[in-house]
């Protein structure tokens, strides 16, 4: 039986509108702002302020009906709001937001359509506790799959997003090859409920010098960036260096992989002292057989980390029909 990858029940309430309703969306916001003014509720005003809690337009705000002496002054924040109007909705017009996939368009930035979005395969299943494979039941929290329990990796643990499949990749591919940095904002927004509460350092799996002059940045370390934006935690983009140029992995068996790595990654000398006792996430955005995740943990290790956990996009799932990844 085939790995039965659990999937989101929620679609995306971005379902693509017509231009005209979008302008007619618009139009009604920018009336409201007009009517009522942005401020404080006074507090001899508190409980009319709840009782129409339920008529204004978003919260707490200061409208005549809800708050009869409140002051309607125009302050510099409503001037500007008033001004930039017509330039966001010029922009929105003639550069209207789209699905990150396919390029439909869609109701706000970095959300899918909802073709796109239900062909995600999420992985909130069970799966090994090291290396994130999906299991078709539940066999406990703690368990492992057989190749880990054969050769016990270096990482901790695993987590990624989704399932490699036709949208994550052609999302991957965008972001490494198609010049879409803007791309690592949204696999951050889907990643970020990968990571654990407690405090952690995130550092990205580096890349070669050379390998970042040609392409012009490491996909891994724009990806981390944004996820430390949306969570807060703390992030160092150089805390790992490529110490040797390796050959493209693509293509290669989990063996020749693990040659290939061998000693390619090793801790800035800059960054020793950041890490000695410090639980790492570690940044990625495929993971097919940890090779690469791997051979940096035990790198991290060396150096002192307390615990090395992998946060990824997507991670290719195995096939239990026929063995195949």
């Amino acid at each position: 039986m085939a790995t039965k990858v659990k999937r989101n029940a929620e679609l995306p309430t971005n379902a693509v509108k017509p231009i005209q309703q979008r302008v007619d969306d618009m139009i009604e916001q920018e009336s409201m702002i007009r009517e009522h003014s942005r401020g404080a509720i006074p507090a001899q005003a508190a409980e009319a302020a709840i009782e129409d809690f339920g008529h204004c337009h978003g919260g707490a705000c200061a409208a005549p009906r809800c708050a009869g002496q409140a002051d309607m002054r125009v302050t510099g924040r409503n001037l500007f709001d008033i001004v930039a109007y017509p330039a966001r909705l010029a922009i929105d017009l003639a550069v209207p937001s789209r699905c990150p996939a396919c390029g439909v368009i869609t109701m706000a930035d970095h959300l899918f359509c909802v073709a796109c979005w239900q062909k995600l395969d999420f992985l909130d299943g069970p799966a090994c506790r090291s290396c994130g494979e999906p299991f078709p039941l539940n066999p406990g929290v703690d368990a492992q799959c057989g190749n880990c329990l054969a050769h016990p990796p270096a990482i901790d643990g695993m987590r990624a997003a989704v399932a490699y499949g036709e949208i994550a990749r052609t999302l991957a591919l965008k972001l490494k090859y198609g010049g879409r940095p803007g791309v690592a904002i949204t696999l951050a927004r889907q990643m970020r409920r990968l990571l654990p509460e407690s405090d952690r350092l995130l550092t990205p799996v580096p890349l070669h010098r050379w390998r970042i002059w040609g392409r012009g940045f490491n996909q891994a370390a724009l990806i981390g960036r944004a996820l430390a934006r949306l969570s807060g935690q703390e992030f160092i983009p150089d805390l790992l260096i490529r110490t040797k140029s390796t050959p493209v992995l693509r293509g290669m068996g989990p063996v020749e992989r693990r040659k290939a790595v061998r000693g390619a990654f090793a801790v800035s000398p800059r960054r020793t002292e950041r890490i000695k006792g410090r639980d790492i996430v570690l940044v990625d955005d495929v993971y097919t057989t940890g090779a690469t995740v791997n051979a940096c943990a035990a790198a991290l290790k060396r150096a002192g980390a307390a615990s090395v956990v992998v946060c990824c996009w997507s991670r290719v799932v195995r096939n239990i029909d026929n063995g195949e990844a």
